[in-house]
């Protein structure tokens, strides 16, 4: 293998994430049409479960260890290097381990906490016939028995995707990220390949119960793991990194110096990943007593408007999400290696261009896909009434939270703690303050007051971005001039797409179409967007500056 130079490996990382994504939200559509109401009830109460689980057991190791990785090959310590990581990997295996066995003990409990919690009379309606079969209570002790099962079917997948974690974090951090990448597409191929096929086999050929066909679904995110471990083994195997020998220096690191280190590094991670749930949270809490209180919204609307929110449209903003996630990947031990170096003219360089490369892509994809919101929405979830109105405005929450994780993990690669702590607890803050006032203001001037929670949300974000941008701005004397010159060129060539959208409108109609057609009206626009989007930022040579020459030659080209 060779190594990616930071924009090479910033392309692979994204391009792989986003197909990543687009498989995880696609595969949703003919899962659901096997399973049934029932069986998507099932499925999504014991993934969710182990989904949280699983980030416990290995949120913010694999970055601290690719920031590790990458700060000690830098310094030379390839001892150290290796120590590090096989330090953190310990730390995750025994954290999946436990995660494992409370989630195999457990699951019963939550299980029957997961009925209670939610309001099952009306899930129960909507099952129909089977219900008066079985009684309520009787169902509700057949669905925990169900859940139960297919939560410790999922469990098997902790062990092996914290491996792959490890794995994935130390190559990225000695700076392989097309490995790392290809083992995520590989993951989620074979994972959507088993769900369908599974499920199908288990529900029309071999008439099985539903817990063992979701069951089935489930343990394909374990054989992905699987699949993407021997993948992920074999590589690190090729890069031949020789004999180790121990410097002088590396003498004096202990492992508890390490241990600390290791804590060091995770916690603002944790507090991140944290600080972006807790955005939902505020809302889980707020939308709904808001609008029903405020608004006269009837409970069942505004608990449908509080599930766009917080679930829907996340699902489908991930997929621009997917493009910072993909720069971090790269910019996080690209940026600990020049930090360490001390070459601050390529830190200044990676900030802007890793901020440039965000709104360049980032901003036409929450336009187009707002103004695509209606056929979009039928693609994913059928017709819905408030769910394209949410969507059209909640995509931009992407744009924002694709930056503020940027920023963060530079800051974390700075090692700017204060600072990037003050960033986050302030524009959380707000968010909590203001959620409320703002959907009341957007009320009372007329506007859907499910849109100031968002608003609030995209300001908070944006509290902490400034903050810390600008204690960048003083720590290494970063300057935005040319960033903030070619955002304005980025925002023109956004409204004259915008321009020529909403005028083939009055030709072919955006909305009101079958989900087939709503697939082709989509192909179609976002085409003639990108088409009108990249011809004006090539006029006005963004794109040159952006995603040049010297950009294309050095993603195509590795470093040697």
């Amino acid at each position: 293998m060779k190594k990616d130079n930071f924009l090479r490996g910033a392309f692979i990382a994204t391009f792989c994430l986003i197909l990543t994504k687009i498989l995880g939200v696609l595969y949703v559509i003919p899962f659901y049409a096997i399973i049934g109401s029932e069986g998507s009830v099932i499925y999504g109460a014991a993934y969710n479960i182990y989904a949280i689980f699983l980030n416990l057991s290995t949120i913010g190791l694999p970055l601290a260890i690719s920031k590790m990785v990458s700060e000690y090959h830098t310094l030379g310590y390839e001892y150290t290097k290796k120590r590090s990581y096989q330090l953190a990997g310990k730390v995750m295996i025994i954290s999946s381990l436990i995660t494992t066995a409370i989630l195999l003990i457990f699951a019963p409990i939550l299980a029957k906490y997961i009925i209670n919690y939610n309001d099952f009379s009306e899930i129960a309606h909507s099952l129909g016939a089977e219900l008066i079969a079985y009684g309520n209570v009787m169902h509700g002790q057949y669905l925990i028995r169900e859940i139960t099962l297919v939560i410790r079917i999922s469990s098997s997948a902790i062990f092996f995707v914290t491996l792959i974690s490890m794995i994935r974090g130390y190559l990225q951090g000695m700076k392989y990220i097309q490995a790392s990448s290809i083992s995520q597409v590989l993951e989620q191929f074979i994972r959507v390949i088993v769900i369908l096929l599974g499920s199908y086999l288990c529900i029309k050929v071999f008439r099985t119960s539903l817990g063992i066909a979701v069951g089935v679904a489930v343990f394909g995110a374990t054989l992905g793991a699987i699949a993407a471990f021997f993948y992920l083994r074999k590589k690190k195997k090729e890069l031949h990194e020789g004999k180790i020998i121990k410097l002088e220096e590396e003498k004096k690191i202990t492992d508890k110096f390490l241990f600390q280190k290791i804590i060091r590094y995770t916690i603002p991670l944790i507090i991140m990943e944290l600080i972006g749930t807790s955005f939902q949270l505020v809302d889980m809490f707020t939308v709904v007593s808001t609008l029903t209180g405020v608004a006269n919204y009837s409970l069942t609307d505004a608990s449908v408007i509080m599930n766009i929110v917080t679930t829907l449209g996340t699902k489908l903003n991930v997929i621009v999400m997917a493009i910072a996630n993909g720069i971090v990947v790269s910019l996080l031990p690209s940026l600990t290696s020049d930090y360490v170096d001390k070459n601050m003219p390529e830190v200044r360089l990676k900030i802007n261009k890793a901020l440039r490369i965000i709104l360049y892509i980032t901003i036409p994809m929450a336009v187009g896909l707002s103004l695509l919101s209606e056929p979009v929405w039928t693609i994913f979830y059928g017709e819905s009434y408030y769910g394209p109105k949410v969507f059209m405005v909640s995509v931009f929450v992407a744009v924002f939270g694709s930056l503020f994780t940027n920023v963060i993990v530079t800051m974390q690669s700075l090692s700017r703690y204060k600072s990037m702590y003050i960033g986050l607890f302030s524009g959380f803050l707000f968010n909590v303050i203001m959620n409320i006032p703002f959907m009341i203001l957007f009320h009372k001037i007329g506007l859907p007051i499910y849109y100031g929670n968002l608003v609030a949300t995209m300001i908070g974000y944006s509290i902490s971005i400034f903050i810390c941008l600008k204690d960048l701005k003083k720590f290494i004397n970063i300057s935005y001039r040319r960033t903030l010159r070619h955002f304005r060129y980025i925002i023109a060539s956004c409204i004259i797409m915008c321009l020529v959208i909403l005028g083939l409108n009055y030709i072919i109609p955006i909305g009101g179409h079958s989900r087939m057609m709503s697939i082709l009206i989509t192909i179609f626009y976002a085409i003639v967007g990108a088409s009108v989007y990249f011809f004006c930022t090539y006029v006005t040579n963004t794109f040159d500056v952006i995603i040049g020459k010297d950009t294309i030659d050095a993603i195509i080209h590795r470093k040697k």
